[in-house]
């Protein structure tokens, strides 16, 4: 892709899954890679494979709902590759106990709240100001078909990544003629290795079921997307959410 080589950038949620493939994608495409975690072990996994492989990249454990945790992210990066040209808020959780309305516990709403929305806002204060200074930027930030599929088993979840989409957009529209670049990357049921911990079979086939495609979804479909959101192949694509879900929801 073009305009990734030499460039340098934060994954926050990057030990496994959609966030370990992407940073191996931008590695690939000549892009070094600070990747965070909340497992510190899998980042550096993550990030060794990565050296291994000839790409430059660096591991740590952070929590994205510390400030200064993401503050160091973006730090790391500075320090170690000079600039700051893209970050992916990449996390999700904290959905038990989240099933109505009516009977979720106020602070259950808050944990998720915190976790799926207030984080990605912590991300976007320790990264921005950086990519301002630099001269542009892109934020890429992870939602979830949650956030349109009217789900009545969850309230919390989906209303903070409908929050994510309400805060791209104003990063998107705020600083857009500065430079800086924001959009979400919206998956479908993908195959990570939560997903195949956490939901069984009945669950997957039914969502094949759903989709267009003839399988599910991988981390390298979703890291493709990621990828090239943050290149110059996409430089005048911004304020956007992009599913990739294999037309398990399709919708303008």
């Amino acid at each position: 892709m073009r305009g990734l080589s030499g460039k340098a950038g934060v994954i926050a949620g990057g030990g496994r899954g959609i966030g370990a493939a992407t940073a191996t994608r931008l590695a690939e495409e000549g892009a070094a890679v600070v990747i965070g975690d909340i497992e510190g072990e899998w980042a550096e996994a993550t990030a060794a494979r990565i050296r291994d492989a000839g790409g430059r990249a660096i591991g740590l454990g952070f929590n994205i709902c510390d400030p200064a945790s993401v503050g160091e992210l973006v730090q790391t990066c500075l320090e170690s590759f000079g600039r700051l040209d893209y970050f992916h808020a990449n996390a999700a959780g904290g959905t038990q106990g989240d099933i109505d309305a009516l009977t979720i516990d106020l602070d259950t709403f808050d944990r998720s709240i915190a976790l799926n929305l207030r984080s990605y806002l912590i991300c976007t204060q320790a990264a921005v100001p950086a990519m301002l200074e630099r001269g542009g930027g892109a934020m890429l930030y992870t939602s979830s078909g949650a956030a349109y599929g009217g789900a009545p088993w969850q309230v919390a979840y989906p209303v903070a990544k409908n929050g994510v989409h309400a805060l791209m957009r104003h990063v998107a529209a705020r600083y857009g003629k500065q430079s800086v670049r924001a959009n979400v990357v919206c998956p479908g049921l993908v195959l990570t290795e939560a997903a195949m911990e956490h939901l069984n079979e009945d669950y997957r086939e039914a969502g094949l079921k759903r989709a267009a495609s003839p399988r599910l979804g991988e981390a390298k479909d979703i890291a493709a997307m990621a990828t090239f959101l943050m290149s110059d192949d996409a430089e005048w694509i911004t304020g956007q959410v992009i599913s990739v879900n294999g037309g398990m929801a399709m919708r303008d």
